[in-house]
């Protein structure tokens, strides 16, 4: 049996996950993409949000992509993950989504 992790919305408590509290605001993109489904144990984006445009920090395309990694790197969150998944950690940019879930970790991919 595979270990669970929390999810960034559970971590957060955000409320924008399908279902949640808060869709109002609109589903967050972190929960549903699909392509991320499994990485680091957890469902869709939820172990991976810092590479999803989207995410609780920015809602436009990569504009604000620099502005949202410097916020990502700095989250609890993300350092929960990184802590948790030590070099197995994955981080990159969002165009390398569809071939992240088949490919191991490049080496020194941890910041």
């Amino acid at each position: 049996m595979s270990r669970r992790n929390v999810n960034c919305w559970e971590f957060t408590n955000c409320g924008r996950e399908p279902g949640g509290s808060n869709t109002a605001e609109g589903i967050c993109p972190v929960a549903v993409e699909q392509r991320v489904d499994g990485v680091h144990n957890g469902i869709n984006g939820g172990r991976c949000c810092w590479i999803i445009t989207g995410n609780i920090y920015t809602n436009t395309e990569q504009v604000l992509y620099k502005l949202r990694s410097i916020a990502c790197l700095d989250c609890a969150f993300y350092q929960q993950v990184k802590k948790e998944e030590g070099s197995q950690l994955r981080v990159v940019a969002g165009t390398e989504l569809d071939s992240m879930k088949s490919e191991p970790a490049p080496a020194g991919s941890t910041p």
